[in-house]
């Protein structure tokens, strides 16, 4: 079993890749996934997200080990265990960051790498169906909608934030990030449109030069006299191994991508030797500088507007269901955050560093994803640019050993400061002309929970991830760099890593969209060694 390239890791790197190097028929791919087809309905049906996201059958459910800034909890961190990676389980929405993101990592030596040599790659994906201009693209593999359905609850939220001075109803991947508009979604026809859809599905007739191996978990790369040259996989509880002609491209993710580098002699020295594994590259990159987005809640009862609380309930769920059956719209089409915030903490920084994602759903209890009875309105700031650092490294020499994932939330002092902003400021959403007469009550963190201190202590106990974990195999020239600008593994022929982890810093929003610009540019330079 040779292949001029192999992608190890089905996820929304992977799908792009397959795609874009399969695209010339001289060309033999193989694309190896852990996961299975996306056979589950509750991945396309948009609203089911509350469902993927605690299904073993259709995900990892990592966790990230206890630590004193958060709690002392082991925080889940989902990732998607299905052809289409994260985009089959996440909450579609379709967000780029701001231009400033991509022109730092230019400055940090990562050349091609500027907003201007990116945003080519983030046209040529889309399928916007607003249509084209200078920052958007049309006829792409991936349908980027708006949603099926507005509400007034939404509406009134996006005009507080007018009332605060900010933007409204603005396209935030266009020329500036800063306001307050419903979310663009990775969407087609009312479902989802993960990078499977997008990108697999077109070209199944492919057979003859991409094979797509489902249930294939990797082991290890291979690799002799420095060059990586096959994978080892299970599948079917049988060991197989594969060998590359041209180049094996690593997109597995930022929580698994470090771990099989590490499992296959790429890491720190000392550290794999302390799992019994021999040491092919010293690199002290792998696995460190982990960044993600943490996310805080305020939520408020209300009155005199409607919400998914009670939308979902019932005689209405039933409407809502038939709504989808069959138009493709209502409230089963929603996201996991349906209106995007976009401020300053400060109002004399030049970008926005607060990000929100706003509901109006409550939950009585949020880990089972049950709706309280009454209507409801949630508001999450994260801070977009966090200077805390974590990491993420194997445990052990045995693939199916879960890494250890610690991401050291709130540790930077900056962050703590900016988060706390956030909250404020999602309080003021609250207290505008606009929103004010409909609240009862505020639910959490509750209204006797008033200065700073007391707001950061809510944010250590009840926040999350964002499910934004980046930066573990970082691009770039220093000397904690795992891969350079070409995302070639430092000191390793034949080998790439593609996907979310090279990112030098995380960017001003969610992550799916630039890990699948990511991939498109690979795949160029990839194609153009290879001539």
């Amino acid at each position: 079993m040779e292949f001029d390239f192999i992608v190890v890791g089905g996820g929304s790197a992977g799908c792009v890749l397959a795609n874009r190097l399969s695209a010339d028929p001289s060309h033999r791919v193989c694309l190896v996934e852990a996961g299975g087809e996306d056979r589950s309905p509750w991945i396309h049906i948009p609203a089911g997200y509350v469902k993927t996201m605690v299904d073993p059958a259709v995900n990892w459910l990592f966790e990230t080990k206890p630590e004193a800034s958060s709690g002392n909890r082991a925080i889940p961190v989902p990732r998607g265990k299905v052809l289409g990676g994260s985009s089959g389980i996440n909450g579609m929405l379709y967000v780029r960051g701001q231009a400033r993101d991509y022109d730092t990592w230019g400055q940090m030596g990562c050349h091609g790498w500027s907003y201007s040599e990116v945003l080519p790659y983030f046209k040529r994906s889309e399928n916007r169906e607003q249509g084209s201009d200078e920052y958007h693209g049309e006829g792409g593999p991936l349908n980027v909608a708006q949603p099926t359905v507005t509400y007034d609850t939404l509406d009134k939220v996006i005009e507080a934030g007018g009332e605060l001075g900010y933007p409204t109803h603005h396209d935030y991947n266009g020329a500036d990030q800063t306001g307050f508009a419903y979310f663009e979604l990775t969407q087609k026809h009312g479902r989802r449109c993960s990078a499977k859809n997008a990108f697999i599905d077109p070209i199944r007739a492919r057979k003859k030069h991409l094979v797509i191996e489902t249930r294939a978990f990797a082991k290890k790369i291979l690799i002799e006299n420095g060059r990586a040259v096959g994978v080892v996989f299970t599948q079917n509880g049988q060991e197989r191994t594969i060998r590359a002609k041209r180049e094996i491209v690593l997109a597995a993710g930022a929580v698994q991508s470090p771990q099989l580098l590490e499992l296959s002699g790429i890491g720190q020295g000392a550290n794999l030797q302390s799992l019994g594994i021999d040491v092919i590259r010293d690199l002290k990159g792998v696995g460190e500088n982990l960044q993600d987005h943490y996310i805080s809640r305020l939520s408020w009862r209300l009155k005199g507007l409607d919400s998914l609380n009670r939308l979902t309930r019932g005689p209405l769920l039933v409407r809502e269901a038939l709504k989808f059956l069959l138009f493709r719209k209502g409230a089963l089409t929603m996201p996991a955050g349906i209106i995007a915030g976009f401020v300053k903490s400060q109002p004399d920084l030049e970008n926005p560093d607060i990000q929100f994602h706003i509901a109006h759903a409550t939950f009585a209890n949020p880990h089972k994803r049950v709706f309280d009875k009454f209507p409801g309105i949630t508001i999450g700031p994260c801070q977009l640019r966090p200077e805390s650092r974590g990491s993420i490294h194997a445990t052990s020499p045995n693939v199916n050993d879960a890494p250890e994932i610690v991401p050291n939330f709130l540790t930077a002092p900056e962050d703590c400061q900016a988060h706390v902003a956030g909250l404020r400021i999602g309080r003021a959403l609250m207290e505008t002309g606009v929103m004010a007469p409909h609240v009862v009550e505020e639910l959490t963190p509750g209204i006797d929970v008033r200065d700073d201190e007391a707001l950061l202590d809510h944010a250590r106990k009840t926040g999350a991830t964002l499910y934004h974990p980046v930066s573990t195999c970082k691009m770039g020239t220093d000397e904690n760099a795992v891969v350079d600008p070409t995302l070639k593994v430092i000191g390793i022929d034949g080998l790439r890593v593609a996907d979310a982890s090279i990112m030098p810093r995380l960017i001003s929003g969610n992550t799916n969209a630039p890990t699948i610009m990511i991939a498109e540019k690979a795949s160029d330079m990839i194609i153009a060694d290879a001539r």
